[in-house]
């Protein structure tokens, strides 16, 4: 059975050179040279909206790839942008759409939303991130979101943005041991419940973020070992639930070499 801590720690590590390796695979290469060729071009969001190619990766670089088809839904999220409480992304629980348009914020910069390091370098860092959390799921869907909450602890202020969030919410829950049944409960007493359970100030902190994550990644394999059939498991998993050391190191300067990677050009 793949361990979800032996692959995290491998990652993180050296997130720097996880994150150039999957940027450098012909693949994505070829994508991240065409947006960044052509991004600049886009002066209005119809332009964005028209070219497909550009405006897939985008989606996929924050997360939205289910919503690609969805173009009309894009176009009011574009269109309000996020300077007033009424935007239609601000209304979204959602904070993907606000990334979104925080990145290509046409509604404030007109024709210039796409000269931006947000909206150009940011957003490819982006796409890679999201390429290799994609990748790591396919293998193993624990590492997955061992990796999601890493890149999106820094933003966690309060328990209910983990709540409006599966994959957070699925992260807490399993690192908490508490049961996927509980999200069927009343949401603020779910919310009063995590910050008695967690101290959120402590996702500013990476080296905090990195054993919470571990701990979310022990008790992953070891319900994955549950299931084993053999019903035995000398997974390495289980040493780390009863609070041993920590073992896998994160980078504390991993937001400096997500923004530093040298893409193709």
């Amino acid at each position: 059975m793949l361990s979800t801590i032996a692959d995290y720690t491998r990652l993180t590590k050296d997130m720097g050179k996880s994150l150039t390796q999957v940027a450098q695979q012909p693949d994505v290469s070829r994508d991240t040279d065409y947006f960044l060729s052509h991004i600049g071009n886009v002066k209005t969001i119809d332009d964005f909206l028209k070219d497909y190619r550009l405006y897939s990766y985008a989606m996929k670089a924050y997360g939205l790839s289910d919503m690609t088809y969805a173009r009309a839904f894009m176009r009011k999220v574009l269109t309000e942008g996020i300077a007033t409480k009424d935007a239609f992304a601000n209304k979204l629980s959602d904070t993907r759409y606000r990334e979104f348009a925080s990145a290509f914020n046409f509604a404030a910069l007109g024709a210039n939303a796409t000269q931006t390091t947000q909206a150009t370098t940011g957003t490819a860092t982006q796409y890679v991130t999201q390429t290799m959390e994609q990748n790591a799921g396919d293998q193993n869907e624990g590492l997955r979101l061992a990796l999601y909450f890493t890149r999106k602890a820094s933003s966690i202020t309060n328990s209910f943005q983990i709540l409006a969030d599966k994959a957070l919410t699925q992260v807490a829950q399993t690192a908490l041991g508490l049961s996927p049944t509980v999200s069927s409960g009343d949401i603020d007493a779910q919310a009063a419940m995590l910050t008695k359970m967690i101290k959120i100030s402590d996702f500013q902190d990476p080296a905090k973020v990195t054993k919470f994550v571990q701990r979310f990644a022990a008790m992953w394999d070891a319900t994955q070992a549950q299931t084993d059939s053999n019903g035995n498991s000398t997974n390495p998993a289980l040493i780390l639930i009863g609070g041993a050391s920590s073992t896998a190191g994160m980078d504390t300067d991993i937001l400096t070499k997500l923004q530093s990677i040298r893409f193709n050009r």
